[in-house]
Order: structure tokens, then C-alpha cells, then sequence
């Protein structure tokens, strides 16, 4: 699908009413969240996005900041006739989900391991999720999968225009709009989460009205992934059966 002038590769699949909307983190793509999707995909339709610049989806044709990236994903689920959707996202994506949660009709949000704030960290994004990576049994087991998948283009391989993208976003502070946040929000975090600390998740709870946080003891930045079944359980208790719900 063509959007703001670039293509966009995404799956939609499961279901016919209730979408969930999955989002990835920086610099993976669809295949991170299919785990999730597909354990939803009965009761719920399921979209998984190549974010812009990632996967099988086109770069940006200039600097893009995360309102973009929001405006991006209104006007596709726009085209997809989604309205009110179920939103999950992890890091990167879970920032687009917050901030768009600020701005358009969600049902619920959850957001894994999501950054708000700026990150004054300078570790290369790659070399640490790579190292934690390697920490988890299901990523270790397929570490050819996890170098293709997980910060393929962090600031150091990057195209230039995807360096000044990821300058762009973790610069950008959104804590002063989480307000604006009125649905019922979920927060899955790694209580040895180093690229996202667990104390900003303490913090974040406290700025969205309806928001709670499930901590998963000892687990990364990939905590959804490192407790996969007991995040598909959290999750389906979250999201319910909103077939009959308005």
C-alpha cells in the first residue's frame, strides 16, 4: 500500500471485527510480533506493520519525527477502515502507540518496554539489544534470526536518513501529552530492562490516567518475549472478548 508516497508493507489477517494493531521496535519488523499476533488471531483481527524504513517497508523521503510516524499509521489504518483499535507496541512501536493514543480513538494500549522520554544513553541500539538478546533462551536459539531481526539499522549501519530519524526520536519527549491518554493502558516491563529502565515504567503509570504495569522479575528488554505464554495470558485477560462491547 502506497502511503505518504512511499510503500508499505504490512499483514492483515484473523478475525473480522476487533483489531489489534501490532507495532515493532527499532529496527526489526513484522516477523518480531507475528508470535503475538497469531495467538490472537481467533478472536481478533490482526494487524502487523513494517514500520517506515524497516522490513519490507520504503524509508522516509525526509526526516521524520514520531507525529509523523503517528500520521503515517492514522492514515493506513484510515485506508484499512480500523477505527478504535487495540494498539501494541514494543520500544519504538510503543512510543507511536502512546502518542497516537494521545491524539485518535484507541480501545486499549499496551505498550512493551516503550520509551516517552529523551534516552541520553549512547550505546549503539544494535550492539545492546544484541547483547541482551543473547541473554534469552528463545533469541539465543536463533541468533542468525535475531542479528537479521533486531537493530539491522541502528544509528552506526543506518542510511543517513535513518540516522536522523532515530536522532529525531530519541530526542523527542512526549511526557508532557501522556495526559491526553484516556484508555484503558497496559505496561509489560523487564525489571532488568537496560535499554529502558524499570523506573521509567514506575513513572509512566503514574502519567496515564488508567494504566497498570505487570513487571516480569528478571527479564529484559525483551521481557514479552522471555515470558512468551504467560504475555499471551496477560494479554487475552487484558483485551477480553470485545465482540459485544461498543
Amino acid at each position: 500500500m502506497l502511503i505518504k508516497n512511499i510503500n508499505i508493507n504490512f499483514v492483515d489477517y484473523g478475525a473480522k471485527d476487533n483489531p489489534i494493531v501490532l507495532l515493532h521496535g527499532w529496527g526489526q519488523n513484522i516477523n518480531m510480533m507475528k508470535g503475538l499476533g497469531n495467538q490472537l488471531s481467533s478472536t481478533n483481527r490482526i494487524i502487523i506493520i513494517d514500520l517506515p524504513g524497516y522490513g519490507e517497508s520504503d524509508e522516509p523521503k525526509e526526516v521524520w519525527s514520531v507525529d509523523d510516524y503517528v500520521t503515517f499509521l492514522k492514515e493506513l489504518l484510515d485506508r484499512l477502515n480500523v477505527d478504535n483499535p487495540i494498539i501494541i507496541g514494543h520500544s519504538f512501536g510503543g512510543k507511536i502507540g502512546l502518542l497516537y493514543a494521545t491524539k485518535y480513538n484507541v480501545k486499549k494500549l499496551v505498550c512493551l518496554a516503550s520509551p516517552y522520554k529523551k534516552n541520553v544513553k549512547k550505546m549503539s541500539l544494535k550492539t545492546k539489544l544484541l547483547k541482551t538478546a543473547k541473554k534469552i533462551p528463545v533469541l539465543n536459539k536463533l541468533e542468525n534470526f535475531a542479528k537479521r531481526h533486531i537493530g539491522s539499522t541502528d544509528y552506526k549501519n543506518a542510511s543517513d536518513m535513518m540516522r536522523k530519524i532515530l536522532v529525531e526520536t530519541v530526542n523527542y519527549d512526549i511526557s508532557d501529552q501522556l495526559y491526553k491518554i484516556k484508555c484503558p493502558t497496559l505496561l509489560i516491563w523487564g525489571t532488568m530492562d537496560q535499554a529502558v529502565s524499570i523506573n521509567d515504567a514506575y513513572e509512566l503509570e503514574k502519567l496515564i490516567a488508567d494504566c497498570g504495569l505487570v513487571t516480569y522479575e528478571g527479564c529484559s528488554h525483551y521481557a514479552y518475549l522471555e515470558r512468551f505464554g504467560q504475555t499471551v495470558n496477560v494479554l487475552k485477560n487484558f483485551i477480553g472478548d470485545d465482540r459485544n462491547e461498543n
